[in-house]
């Protein structure tokens, strides 16, 4: 299906979207596909508002509430970058990450869904946004309290607790991912840290919903395709969080 486009162009330099094109509440995938498909099946009437590098961004409704879907890209630099434009310039309050992970544990599963209660982090974004402090990096209560209700309504393997948000995709140390399931880390993935931290330095609101596909103790995991389409449960937690009343 072909979605109209908005055809004036102005924006930042990573968003091409024109003042009032994003809804306040918006959902981020990481791969640019996975926005459009979210566009395509999830919400009603959507209009693609940006394409600058491929970044593919969409402003529809969903319960007949507006909402937006932008990708973000990969790795905590990129997302960081998308989430402070949306925030600091087209009045976004809300930006709920639906992307993946790969369990660390046992007990989570694939296709598992993880909602990250915190993000760790070997990135140096948690230090240097207070001198001499290193950030705890967590989402807001709100949205976390909103998708753990979300998640009793649909209780079929949703885990919550802290994830891992590394700088290094193909990181070899299994030391470090033993040590962290041991303090109750569920996942690693690569930009719930940015996207937390820059939330909380626009003073906007911000959680991450995870589809796991792959598991770092197994070697299990979701072809490129699934990876792509198989998130249905992530998305309907996502974006009940978003409509949370204030």
């Amino acid at each position: 299906m072909a979605l109209p486009v908005s055809t004036s162009v102005t924006g930042t330099p990573h968003i091409a979207a024109r003042p009032g094109d994003f809804a306040p509440l918006v959902l981020m995938p990481g791969d640019p596909r996975r926005a459009r498909r979210v566009a395509e099946t999830f919400l009603r009437s959507a209009r693609q508002i940006t394409d600058v590098r491929g970044i593919l961004g969409y402003t529809g409704t969903h319960r007949g509430v507006p909402m937006s879907v932008l990708a973000s890209g990969m790795g905590i630099p990129s997302v960081t970058i998308y989430a402070t434009e949306l925030f600091r310039h087209y009045g976004v309050r809300r930006i709920v990450r639906v992307g993946t992970a790969g369990a660390i544990p046992a007990a989570v599963s694939l296709r598992n869904v993880v909602i990250a209660s915190a993000a760790h982090t070997d990135s140096s974004l948690s230090r240097v946004l207070g001198d001499g402090v290193t950030l705890s990096l967590a989402p807001s209560y709100r949205l976390l309290r909103a998708a753990a209700d979300a998640a009793e309504r649909d209780p079929s393997a949703v885990h919550i607790g802290p994830v891992f948000s590394s700088d290094h995709f193909y990181l070899d140390r299994p030391a470090l991912f033993d040590a962290l399931e041991h303090r109750g880390t569920l996942a690693v993935e690569m930009e719930a840290a940015g996207l937390y931290a820059v939330a909380c330095a626009e003073g906007g609101e911000a959680l991450a919903v995870l589809t796991v596909s792959d598991h770092l103790r197994t070697g299990d995991a979701l072809t490129a395709e699934e990876r792509e389409t198989d998130f249905d449960r992530t998305l309907r937690i996502a974006a009940t969080a978003l409509l949370t009343d204030d």
